[in-house]
């Protein structure tokens, strides 16, 4: 965000919103990774919202694989209350939610992404998994959720499930291929809680 309560890089859009709610003339952009946000915040505003220009007013839903969920977090505050679910990419039907007291919208994208691949490794389903965070894509790679959050009494049970769903990564392989949901292309991912 370069204009608004306090300019910086927020991970959630949760904690970028509180810092521009009512702020007049607030400049803020979304982007895929910290690193794409470092370098545009670098950068001027202006040059950053005019090399990307939508083709289409319509999503282009043509590439979206339906024979698959998708999943996504919401977290009230980051950290805050966190919650995640899993949909059905094409019906929005919900097939698993759970909720925390406190956690941080990218554990939530990370859980979800375990909780989908145990589901479908008990039914032996390959079905396609989407998730709109590379960062949690980048730690299921990795086996490991790299979180910062502090651990005591209020997350203790959230680390116990992180430990469980580390565990769980390592000693499993899954024939799930885990897809990035194109947001810019696609609209937001079904599982979105829609509070943006």
């Amino acid at each position: 965000m370069w204009q608004g309560l306090e300019p910086g890089i927020y991970e959630s859009w949760q904690a970028c919103q509180a810092q521009i709610k009512g702020y007049p003339g607030a400049k803020y952009k979304a982007f895929d990774s910290r690193y794409e946000a470092e370098t545009a915040f670098a950068g001027n505003y202006t040059d950053v919202i005019t090399t990307k220009k939508s083709t289409s007013a319509a999503p282009n839903l043509e590439d979206v694989i339906w024979d698959s969920i998708a999943v996504d977090a919401a977290c009230s505050g980051n950290p805050g209350v966190m919650e995640y679910r899993g949909v059905d990419t094409r019906s929005g039907a919900q097939l698993f939610y759970q909720k925390f007291e406190l956690g941080t919208n990218n554990i939530g994208e990370f859980l979800a992404l375990v909780h989908a691949l145990a589901m479908f490794q008990k039914t032996g389903e390959a079905t396609p998994i989407y998730t709109d965070s590379r960062n949690a894509m980048k730690w299921i790679r990795d086996k490991r959720c790299k979180t910062t959050l502090l651990r005591n009494v209020r997350t203790e049970r959230l680390y116990q499930v992180i430990e469980r769903a580390e565990k769980w990564l390592h000693v499993h392989t899954f024939p799930n291929k885990i897809l990035k949901w194109d947001t810019e292309r696609w609209g937001e991912i079904p599982a979105d809680f829609g509070r943006k």
